[in-house]
């Protein structure tokens, strides 16, 4: 990767390996929705003691090189970039309401209410991704399955394991045919307003009696 003069104003678009792939299977790319990202700002070089005032408090990131666009869609917009009401003073922020998921492979099922502070993502929901779906499976209610976005690009190899979903509120439903004790994650994203929580879920086997 190299980095591109931040003199000018360059739009630098590429397909990421995954646009090719869908591209070299005969696929259209269908694009209809972009974000925008910063991933490569450092703010803490914001400086409001520099010398020269405040005109100067954000030389040094302004002065940041920027990357090229990279063609690895697992390691670029990490970092999304939000629009929120005029006046906001508080980023919201994406909470479960639990601190956790312990269940065994018979015990039912566990209801997911996410909620974000201040108010948000009441339009596109969220997005839940189960990292080993050997633990169960998620069920996303509450809104149309292509009303939400995926907030980070995942690789192939994570999804083949993950179970990924959309939606208002969720249910968690352990696997019944677990035979041994699984301690995976499940992580929720606000697809409106960014943020996220992850907690561990942990699905205990019960030898049948």
């Amino acid at each position: 990767m190299a980095y591109l003069d931040n003199a000018e104003i360059t739009v630098d678009a590429i397909l990421t390996r995954k646009g090719r792939e869908l591209l070299a299977n005969g696929g259209g790319l269908n694009i209809t929705k972009f974000a925008l990202g910063d991933d490569e700002i450092d703010y803490s070089l914001y400086e409001p003691a520099h010398p020269k005032g405040s005109a100067y408090y954000d030389a040094a990131i302004k002065a940041i090189p920027i990357t090229e666009a990279s063609p690895d869609e697992t390691q670029v917009l990490k970092y999304k970039l939000v629009t929120l009401p005029k006046g906001t003073k508080k980023i919201p922020k994406v909470e479960f309401g639990i601190p956790s998921i312990s269940v065994n492979q018979s015990s039912g099922q566990v209801s997911l209410t996410p909620t974000t502070s201040p108010a948000g993502n009441s339009q596109s929901g969220y997005t839940i991704i189960l990292s080993n779906k050997n633990a169960g499976a998620v069920v996303g209610m509450g809104m149309a399955a292509t009303s939400g976005t995926i907030p980070l690009a995942l690789g192939d190899e994570i999804t083949t394991t993950a179970a990924i979903e959309t939606g208002m509120t969720f249910t968690f439903i352990p696997n019944p045919s677990i035979t041994a004790t699984i301690k995976t994650t499940i992580t929720v994203y606000g697809n409106e307003t960014g943020g996220s929580q992850t907690i561990p879920v942990t699905v205990t086997y019960v030898q049948p009696t």
